[in-house]
C-alpha cells in the first residue's frame, strides 16, 4: 500500500492499523482496483477504498478503447468524487448511499474512501424475488424524488453512462434503422422533459447491495450520476434484473409500484408538484427512455440478451410516439 495512503487512512479513521483485507473486484478496463480496509483503534472496523489509476495503455473488453472512451472515463471518477463530496449527504435511509469518509490524490492516482456497506448490506444478488424488485424501485423512486427539479451543477449535465452525445461510436457502428435515424430525436425528446431529476446513470442490479433480510438496499457507483428523467434508471434497472418475457407481464404492476412510491416520497418531503403531471409525462418517457438505452446497446453489441422482442416493441411504440 502506498505510505501516503496509509497514512491518510489511519488520520482520516482515527486508527492505528490498517490491512488490506480483500479486492472486490478490479474496475472497468483496467483503470484501478475496489478493495476493503480493516482498521483498528478507531472510529470503524473497517472502509471500502476505490483506487483510481489511469492506464497507460488502455484495453476495452469489447474494442471500444478509445480516446473519446478514456476522457469518459477520466472524467466520470471526477464526477463521482463531486458526487460523494457535494450531493451524496442529501440521501437518507429511504435512498441509503455509502457515506463519504475522504478522498486523497497523488500524481495520476486518486483514492476515494467510503463507508464499508458490508456490515448493514452485505448480500449481492445475482436473481431477485418479485419484492427484492420492488425494494429496488423503491430506493430509485426516492432517489428521483430527493432530487427531483434539482440543476446537476457539477454533476453530469445529462446522466447516464449512454448519453448520445458521449457515445458517438457507438450510433456510427450501428446499421442503419429507423432507432439510429431518430437518435437525436429520442435525446431530444427525453432532455427536453418538463419534470427532471438527478439520475443513478447505471443503476443495474450489480450496483445494489442488500441487507440480510432483502428488505432494504443500498446504492453504489456514481460515475454517471447527472440529470434527465427518471425513467432512465428504471428502465435500465428493470433490464438488468428481469427477462423480456417477465417484464411483458410485469410491466404495468412494477411501473405502478414505482409511481406509488414516487408519490408518497413526495409526499414526504411537501412538494407542490402535480403528481398526476408528472406520472404522466414519465409514463410516457418509459419506451421514449428504453429506445435511448437499446440505440447505444446496438451499437456497442447487437447481440446481447438485452435487446429482446420486449425491448424491441418499445422501441416500436416510441418511435410511432416520434414519428
Amino acid at each position: 500500500m502506498n505510505l501516503n495512503v496509509r497514512s491518510y487512512l489511519l488520520n482520516t479513521t482515527q486508527s492505528n492499523k490498517v490491512v488490506c483485507a480483500e479486492n472486490i473486484q478490479t474496475l472497468w478496463s483496467g483503470y484501478g482496483d475496489i478493495s476493503r480496509y480493516t482498521l483498528a483503534g478507531g472510529t470503524r472496523p473497517s472502509v471500502v477504498v476505490k483506487h483510481i489509476c489511469f492506464p497507460k495503455e488502455t484495453h476495452h473488453p469489447r474494442g471500444w478503447a478509445t480516446d473519446l472512451s478514456h476522457s469518459r472515463k477520466v472524467r466520470s471518477y471526477q464526477i463521482e468524487t463531486r458526487w460523494y463530496q457535494q450531493w451524496n449527504q442529501a440521501c437518507d435511509d429511504d435512498c441509503r448511499t455509502a457515506d463519504f469518509i475522504g478522498n486523497f490524490s497523488e500524481g495520476d492516482h486518486q483514492w476515494i474512501v467510503l463507508e464499508d456497506l458490508n456490515e448493514a448490506f452485505p448480500v449481492r444478488k445475482y436473481d431477485l424475488t418479485f419484492s427484492e424488485v420492488k425494494v429496488c424501485l423503491s430506493w430509485l423512486a426516492h432517489f428521483h424524488a430527493r432530487f427531483l427539479g434539482k440543476k446537476p451543477n457539477g454533476l453530469w449535465e445529462i446522466g447516464t453512462y449512454w448519453h448520445l452525445d458521449t457515445r458517438p461510436d457507438e450510433w456510427a457502428a450501428m446499421v442503419d434503422s429507423p432507432l439510429k435515424r431518430n437518435a437525436q430525436a429520442i435525446d431530444h425528446h427525453l432532455n427536453s422533459c418538463r419534470f427532471q431529476t438527478i439520475v443513478h446513470g447505471d443503476a443495474k442490479l450489480a450496483n445494489f447491495c442488500f441487507s440480510q433480510d432483502g428488505n432494504r438496499v443500498a446504492a453504489v457507483d456514481f460515475q454517471y450520476v447527472g440529470g434527465g428523467c427518471g425513467m432512465k434508471d428504471v428502465v435500465y434497472f428493470l433490464g438488468s434484473c428481469l427477462s423480456g418475457a417477465v417484464l411483458k407481464n410485469q410491466e404495468d404492476q412494477l411501473l405502478k409500484f414505482y409511481f406509488s412510491a414516487l408519490r408518497k416520497a413526495l409526499e414526504q418531503k411537501a412538494s407542490n408538484i402535480i403528481f398526476s403531471e408528472l406520472e404522466d409525462e414519465w409514463r410516457r418517457m418509459y419506451p421514449v427512455a428504453s429506445a435511448d438505452f437499446m440505440r447505444f446497446m446496438m451499437g456497442w453489441m447487437p447481440s446481447h440478451q438485452k435487446i429482446n422482442a420486449y425491448q424491441k416493441s418499445l422501441v416500436e411504440k416510441a418511435l410511432c410516439e416520434l414519428l
